[in-house]
């Protein structure tokens, strides 16, 4: 009697020694395809990111919500007798912070979603579809992207491709260092531009990965008085997609085309991080 080790297994054919090595030829020119194009200046990065620093802005809740704290670095050592050689620091700040991705499990609907550190790194890459609104947004703060305006661009440039980061061009980004601007608040609270809740449950019954955009939150500035409050968290982290916050630099992509990569912190149960964001765009 053959033990398990000897069991029959089908000879391996020249067809499949073929099969895997044009496979194996496949990836590897996707690769070096892409590191030539960047040589050759055929192909950049473009860095979506704000800088992280105590004065980025923050989202600020009403009372009697808590609210998260602004960046601090703690010296650590600085050269000196605490470390003669070395300078490092202990970073204070919160999992929301800048520019940053929201994970499912940050929204009561997605608690049973991804944390940050179990998101498949897959769906962190994706083609980037760019949704323009700069002069609409301008005009008015309050502006809300609504299902017309998604299901016009479907019309025109076919289905939403699947894994992709849906991008909302506001122009906001313009105020990223100035807190007040950035808040755009009055009495009635704060007007940034956003999503209706009909276009925010449309989205999240569309093939995208996640939301991206440059305002601090992925909801409008009035998003607190919708129906249901904060829609896009309500919908889209429900629907187990993820949300890029405080994007800059969107200027720079075309409206397809471009790959965003989005590299959150692994913190083991976070529900979100601080990312670097990154664009691969055709130069």
């Amino acid at each position: 009697m053959r033990s398990p080790s000897s069991a029959y297994r089908p000879a391996t054919t020249a067809c499949d020694v073929t099969t895997l090595t044009l496979r194996k030829v496949a990836a590897m020119t996707a690769v070096d395809a892409l590191l030539a194009g960047l040589a050759a200046g055929e192909v950049e990065i473009v860095d979506l990111t704000a800088p992280l620093s105590p004065e980025t802005p923050i989202l600020q809740l009403p009372a009697p919500f808590a609210n998260t704290i602004p960046l601090s670095l703690e010296v650590v050592s600085d050269f000196d007798d605490a470390g003669p050689a070395w300078g490092w620091n202990n970073i204070h700040t919160g999992e929301h912070t800048g520019t940053h991705l929201d994970a499912p499990v940050h929204w009561a609907t997605g608690r049973d979603g991804y944390s940050v550190d179990a998101i498949p790194p897959q769906r962190l890459i994706g083609p980037a579809v760019v949704l323009d609104f700069t002069a609409e947004a301008t005009q008015n703060p309050d502006f809300l992207l609504e299902p017309e305006h998604l299901e016009k661009h479907v019309a025109n440039n076919g289905p939403l491709p699947d894994g992709a980061w849906l991008v909302f061009r506001t122009g906001w980004s313009r105020f990223n260092k100035d807190a007040a601007a950035f808040a755009n608040a009055d009495q009635d609270g704060p007007h940034t531009p956003g999503v209706s809740a009909a276009a925010a449950q449309w989205l999240s019954q569309s093939a995208i990965t996640g939301f991206a955009v440059e305002t601090v939150g992925v909801d409008a500035g009035q998003a607190g008085g919708m129906e249901p409050p904060f829609p896009v968290h309500h919908f889209l982290l429900g629907a187990n997609k993820f949300g890029l916050t405080q994007l800059q630099n969107l200027d720079r992509l075309p409206a397809t085309g471009a790959v965003i990569v989005a590299a959150p912190l692994p913190i083991v149960g976070g529900t979100g991080s601080p990312a670097r964001v990154l664009a691969i765009v055709p130069a």
